[in-house]
């Protein structure tokens, strides 16, 4: 399958993508952006592929370097991208951690990474973005969780309960500036394949998964990264707080 071609549905916008450093869902919904002819800025905190990733745009993005553990260089990022962009509408919120590790043998340092990285940051992103948007009184943010936020799996105590974090941060967070006109929220995908997947993740583990799926395979990073375009979109202007699996799982 090939990703739809681009109909101007963020034409206009400025949007953010963090953790967008060439591959996975956040690269690919950075391209997804684009061709749907808004203005990007791309972020990550591994440098070097994060130019990379800009040279395979048509139209090279504003690319700045960020941990989303550090408050200060997240604030240094949402103050750059407003400042050289006029202004942020749309926030993704692709950071994360993952990891595999029983929750008998979890280290308190496993289970702090993942949270911080996860759902901090999250945070971090949203707040800083969100001081830009109130008084503008418009934008959307939309966050990336993920099913196992719903459903269990062996091994994923700490990326389970960080991705419930997601959820309940984005439903919470919309409640607080709906009265703004902002509109906050997430896409729960299930197994998405990416060559970062395939390093870290056992071949057993992932034909497992493909086996739950109705469609017999992974969702490619642009399938998710289309239903995150309709909801930074005027497309799903009449929703907030929402999280929208992105699945063929069945039980």
């Amino acid at each position: 399958m090939e990703p739809t071609a681009g109909h101007g549905l963020l034409a206009g916008k400025t949007v953010l993508v963090t953790a967008a450093a060439g591959t996975g869902i956040g690269f690919s919904t950075a391209l997804r952006c684009a061709a749907e002819g808004a203005t990007v800025a791309i972020s990550d905190w591994h440098e070097r592929r994060l130019k990379e990733a800009a040279r395979k745009f048509e139209e090279p993005p504003l690319a700045i370097a960020c941990d989303g553990t550090d408050q200060a260089q997240v604030d240094h990022l949402v103050d750059t991208v407003a400042a050289e962009l006029g202004g942020i509408d749309v926030l993704i919120n692709n950071v994360g951690l993952g990891g595999t590790a029983s929750i008998v043998d979890m280290t308190d340092e496993q289970w702090s990474s993942v949270l911080d990285i996860t759902l901090t940051a999250t945070f971090r992103a949203t707040r800083a973005v969100l001081r830009h948007m109130v008084p503008a009184r418009r934008g959307a943010i939309v966050n990336n969780a993920s099913v196992l936020g719903w459903r269990a799996q062996a091994g994923q105590a700490h990326y389970a309960a960080a991705k419930a974090g997601v959820m309940a941060l984005t439903r919470c967070a919309a409640m607080d500036v709906a009265q703004y006109g902002i509109r906050i929220n997430a896409v729960s995908p299930s197994i998405v394949m990416h060559p970062f997947l395939a390093k870290v993740t056992t071949e057993e583990t992932l034909a497992e998964l493909v086996s739950r799926e109705a469609f017999g395979r992974a969702a490619e990073p642009w399938e998710v990264a289309n239903v995150m375009i309709f909801l930074a979109s005027d497309y799903s202007s009449y929703m907030t707080g929402e999280v929208v699996s992105v699945s063929s799982q069945h039980p």
